[in-house]
């Protein structure tokens, strides 16, 4: 592969992200892309390649150190994408400041804490399907409103103390910063907004402190020294977008898939396969994260025959890694509970990988099984081929995911 192989531009509506990744993937493990607005860049779409670039201290994630059109301001504040490098967290954060800003977060999510979260969780689960119950027979749900948004929604809100009132506003910059279709008004617009949006929640948690991790990172203090304002705004950010809006795509997929495919669905019932097959190989196929921005090359890089150059910005293609033929065979686009191999990166690797990890797999492992079981006869409500992709090349997932709760709907299985 060259170099100057011709960029692919990346479709900003997201249309068919599985088709794009297949047409990524013939360039090799990484490819050559156009961003919005014109912007170079590439994408890592190979399995092995990216567990090697995703721990290679050659790439940064840290616009303001190694991404010279940031630095120069030739990124204008309404690039479609302009809130990932403006936040200030650990995910734009480089050696000690990654590991200092990461820190006082791990700590609320480690597998001790999450696993005492189960009874919350259920508790959670439960109310959401009492209130799906009661809708009358043969109403047509969106599950994804009604169920999949909702239950990571409450639970991340919960726990970072987001009071009611404002959490329609605070979870909407997360949703409109994963839309690469956001036009340059609304992209700079969003950054303002949630901005403020979560200086008032700091600032309310600083003159009244509760039970609740913000007021747990505003406290917290290493080596004497607490996290700026910017800091613990930015820190907010990710970790109520990463916990909502990927949880919610992790459980609609797996819905979508299990509806779709039914003698699968039949082995997860009569045991031949396990809740944990469904999720896992739900990661490996279709990964809520279809293509996360952004790191940094920090000198030139040769790898795989490509010379990325220094200052490059480089996205990681979760969705086409997941479906390396590579690693996974000639099968590999296909959904199958029983693959033995069900090995992803979906949730990241090495020192950035996501720190949500345990609480989503464990959101999912309670609310997949009460759902069926609360309603055996859930059926999609329309053909597989009239539900409309979520509509950004970044995440992966459906806009809607209507469905029929109490009889079969009249359309075909598949």
């Amino acid at each position: 592969m060259e170099s100057h192989a011709c960029p692919v531009v990346l479709d900003i509506a997201g249309k068919d992200v599985h088709a794009e990744g297949s047409q990524l993937r013939q360039q090799g493990s990484i490819a050559r892309v156009e961003l919005p607005q014109g912007v170079m860049g590439w994408v890592i779409v190979g399995h092995e390649l990216a567990t090697k670039l995703l721990t290679d201290p050659r790439i940064s994630k840290d616009p303001r150190q190694h991404w010279p059109a940031y630095m120069n301001h030739e990124i204008r504040p309404d690039w479609p994408l302009s809130s990932w490098p403006a936040m200030d967290n650990m995910t734009t954060a480089y050696g000690s400041d990654h590991a200092r800003l990461r820190k006082p977060v791990g700590k609320a999510f480690t597998p001790r804490r999450v696993r005492a979260m189960e009874p919350y969780i259920e508790r959670t689960v439960a109310r959401l399907l009492d209130d799906l119950a009661a809708v009358p027979p043969g109403e047509v749900v969106d599950l994804k409103k009604r169920f999949s948004y909702r239950l990571p929604a409450s639970i991340i809100c919960d726990l970072f103390g987001v009071p009611e009132e404002g959490r329609a506003d605070i979870l909407r910059g997360g949703e409109m910063t994963t839309d690469s279709s956001l036009t340059p008004e609304q992209a700079e617009a969003n950054v303002l907004d949630w901005s403020q949006r979560f200086q008032e929640l700091v600032q309310a948690k600083r003159e009244t402190p509760g039970d609740d991790l913000t007021s747990d990172l505003i406290a917290a203090e290493e080596d004497g020294v607490s996290l700026t304002d910017n800091e613990l705004i930015g820190t907010l950010f990710v970790a109520l977008g990463a916990g909502s809006e990927t949880v919610m795509n992790l459980v609609n997929n797996a819905v979508y898939k299990l509806l779709i495919y039914p003698e699968q669905r039949a082995m997860v019932e009569d045991g031949r396969a396990s809740w944990d097959d469904v999720i896992e190989e739900t990661l490996r196929a279709e990964s809520p994260i279809n293509m996360l921005p952004l790191r940094f090359a920090v000198e030139d890089i040769e790898i795989d025959g490509v010379t990325i150059p220094k200052g490059d910005p480089i996205l990681t293609g979760f969705g086409a890694i997941g479906r390396d033929p590579d690693i996974h065979g000639k099968d590999a686009d296909e959904w199958d509970v029983t693959r033995a191999n069900k090995a992803h990166l979906s949730f990241g690797h090495g020192t950035h990988g996501c720190f949500g990890a345990p609480l989503a797999r464990l959101e999912a492992r309670i609310a997949l099984p009460a759902l069926f079981n609360r309603f055996p006869a859930l059926a999609l409500a329309v053909r597989p081929d009239e539900l409309e992709p979520q509509g950004t090349f970044i995440m992966n997932g459906w806009k809607t995911l209507p469905v029929s709760l109490t009889a079969p709907a009249n359309v075909a299985s598949r």
